[in-house]
């Protein structure tokens, strides 16, 4: 039995265990350290001075911006130890250690190591071994850097091109090492993120940044913000947040990233095509473009997404690699009769379940012809329940054919997962006071479904319906009349924001119950908005927001 030792440090404290990977992201409070995750086994758990053992993260690449406010504030864990491979959260640790001056180790021990501590009721970690409950393990150092570096590499790391894109380099090479990487790649294009105001630590690191000088090199879109840009002010949100937010925003585009503020980035003309090499964080946004677009881009965690866009340069590693986008997992999905939109979130949402930590290969979903929109839902789904970056639908996906390792291990979702599932995203009354459509941003496509769903009724005087959508989608269906239509049915069209970033008073104050055709919003809003959620498709919160509600019953295709 052994232990690596990714980040080093000395820590002591509880154990705090689970099966069961967590996003810090919409899964812990950067205010108090614990688990706001309803749906995870250690909710309500405060996390802060525990040795905090998990498989891996999953969800949000703004783990790694909580984990870091965590540790600047001193409600973080004691140490973060896993058995497989993770980046979020470790780049988060590499950032306080590397910029603030504040270490906290992290470990990766063999899975029979990590099975025997988790059982362990305190441990103590030194720069030589971590001991539990009388066992003692040897700790193998972290891996030394042997990167193949070009020459412009070795200028920007000796400083020769300024203070911020040495500093970006030095953060790049240190999670090399540690991913195992032997040089670093090309990307043509970045996506920010960072800019999200999960916690002041964002803001310092970005400033910072901003400071020194730091430009980005590649094209770089900005992912969705925590205010609404233009119109926070008048929208009541109070200056302790819209200024800091703001501000955020601010110091990216002061970076050269253009201010684009959606999380669905694939919508934008400037789209990446299949086999290119790119920089992207988001989780929904990485799953997309692995899987639909056969673009190229592991799941960067927040601030390393900066420091690619800064040097144009990505370790070598992970879904970059062909043989890495493998699928280690088959998932026969029984399919069932006449399924409405609803069905592909709920199904991304079991695929990660079934394949928490690998690439899955999804069967049984062809004869669907599943449309751009109902593969984003799937995407957005599936990456709040697995650490994958990609997944492959057969005889949908770019790269299905011969995806498959052999030996690969098999699964079923079947019916009755599916009927659980939902019963599970959707307790709740059957009286709701906000309809969430736009986690992720909104397509022109679904902004018109909403539209004819409508059809000229108007929505319930006691309930909210806000859409979020990027502003190319706003001006296109400003264009065409959608927006007007939407508008005069009651309908809130939104920019900037997204359901995962939204904020009261704009997230109306008055809501109890909320309905939403997101699996990833049903997933995370518990947490993240103190409500009750409901989960259903487009046509139930259309009828919500008509009728004030909704039955809470199994869809018909489950009946």
């Amino acid at each position: 039995m052994h232990a690596s030792s990714i980040l080093g440090g000395h820590a002591e404290g509880p154990v705090i265990a689970s099966a069961e990977p967590l996003s810090f992201w919409g899964g812990v409070s950067p205010e108090t350290g614990s688990v706001i995750d309803v749906h995870h086994p250690l909710h309500g758990v405060c996390l802060t001075g525990g040795i905090l053992m998990m498989p891996s993260s999953r969800g949000s690449c703004t783990g790694s911006g909580v984990l870091l406010d965590l540790i600047l504030t001193g409600r973080a864990p004691a140490a973060l130890v896993f058995s497989e491979a993770e980046d979020v959260l470790t780049l988060g640790a590499l950032i306080a250690a590397e910029m603030f001056g504040k270490p906290l180790p992290v470990l990766r021990l063999a899975p029979e190591s990590f099975a025997a501590l988790s059982r362990a009721k305190t441990a103590r970690i030194t720069a030589t071994s971590i001991e539990a409950d009388g066992v003692v393990l040897p700790l193998m150092p972290p891996r030394i850097a042997t990167l193949d570096l070009s020459d412009t590499d070795r200028a920007m790391l000796d400083g020769e091109q300024g203070q911020a894109i040495q500093q970006a380099m030095r953060i790049i090479c240190a999670m090399a090492a540690q991913q195992g990487a032997n040089c670093l790649i090309d990307v043509t294009q970045g996506h920010i993120d960072g800019c999200i105001y999960a916690s002041p630590a964002n803001l310092v690191f970005a400033e910072r940044m901003a400071d020194m000088g730091a430009q980005v090199r590649v094209p770089t879109t900005m992912n969705a913000i925590s205010v609404d840009y233009a119109n926070w002010q008048a929208q009541g949100v109070p200056s302790s947040f819209g200024d800091p937010a703001a501000r955020l925003a601010d110091a990216y585009v002061r970076m050269g990233c253009r201010p684009t503020f959606t999380c669905s980035p694939y919508l934008l003309a400037s789209a990446p095509q299949a086999g290119e090499a790119i920089a992207w964080a988001e989780s929904n946004a990485v799953i997309f473009a692995n899987t639909v677009l056969g673009a190229r881009t592991p799941k960067h965690p927040d601030f390393l997404d900066l420091c690619i866009a800064l040097t144009g340069r990505a370790p070598l590693s992970g879904v970059y690699l062909t043989e890495n986008r493998k699928a280690k997992s088959i998932i026969d999905v029984e399919l069932p009769e006449n399924v409405d939109d609803a069905f592909w979130p709920l199904i991304g949402y079991l695929a990660g379940h079934a394949a928490p930590d690998r690439i899955p290969l999804l069967h049984g979903l062809a004869s669907e012809s599943p449309s751009k929109d109902d593969l984003k839902a799937l995407c957005a789904a599936f990456g709040t329940t697995s650490a994958a970056p990609m997944l492959h639908i057969e005889d949908v996906t770019p790269e299905a054919e011969g995806a498959a390792v052999a030996g690969a291990e098999r699964k079923t979702i079947t019916r009755a997962d599916m009927a659980e599932a939902w019963k599970r995203l959707n307790a709740g009354p059957e009286q709701v006071e906000l309809v969430a459509i736009g986690s992720p941003h909104a397509s022109l496509d679904e902004c018109r479904a909403l539209a004819a769903d409508f059809a000229g009724r108007h929505r319930h005087p006691d309930v909210a319906v806000i859409v979020t959508a990027g502003h190319q989608v706003i001006a296109e269906a400003r264009a065409d009349g959608t927006l007007e239509s939407l508008e005069q049915s009651g309908v809130r069209v939104v920019p900037d924001l997204c359901w995962c970033s939204i904020s009261e008073p704009v997230f109306p104050t008055r809501t109890r119950t909320l309905i939403t055709n997101s699996g990833k919003y049903a997933h995370y809003g518990p947490g993240l908005s103190n409500r009750v959620v409901r989960f259903g498709s487009l046509a139930d919160c259309v009828e919500a927001a008509v009728i004030g509600g909704v039955p809470a019953r199994l869809p018909s295709w489950l009946r």
